[in-house]
């Protein structure tokens, strides 16, 4: 879709960096960087939402989760890992090409879903935390 912002990150007229790439899916960090290693994974395929998705690209979508949330673990041993996914503007979605969160929890985070958004780490910091979790990928 001409307009999406992911949909010019799988085209490469944006940067991204890449935690992981197969044919059907695409992780890459969150520019936001809530807390290390925050995630999204999409579907190559752009599709709105959940509600919008084929159940086969929904199967592909999240049968990587347990993969990049593993490289994930490993990396930074976090103390746990949120997974989110927003459908429509009301749940809080704000890029409507479907993606899934994952956000590493670590001993300083605050409990529950207090989670800051603002974090903009420079596009060095994001390729090293890239390179670091993609050696993990198993």
């Amino acid at each position: 879709m001409a307009d999406c912002i992911f949909c010019k990150i799988l085209d490469g007229e944006i940067p991204s960096a890449k935690i992981y790439e197969d044919d059907d899916v695409y992780a890459f960090l969150d520019i936001s960087q809530v807390s290390k290693g925050h995630t999204l994974v999409i579907p190559k395929n752009h599709t709105e939402n959940i509600f919008e998705t084929d159940p086969e690209v929904a199967e592909k979508v999240f049968s990587r989760i347990p993969k990049i949330a593993n490289a994930l673990r490993k990396t930074y041993q976090p103390k746990g890992l949120n997974i989110l996914q927003n459908n429509g503007e009301f749940a809080g979605q704000t890029v409507f090409h479907l993606h899934i969160h994952l956000i590493p929890r670590y001993d300083d985070d605050k409990d529950g879903f207090d989670l800051k958004w603002e974090t903009h780490p420079d596009e060095h910091d994001l390729q090293q935390i890239a390179d670091e979790v993609t050696k993990n990928i198993d």
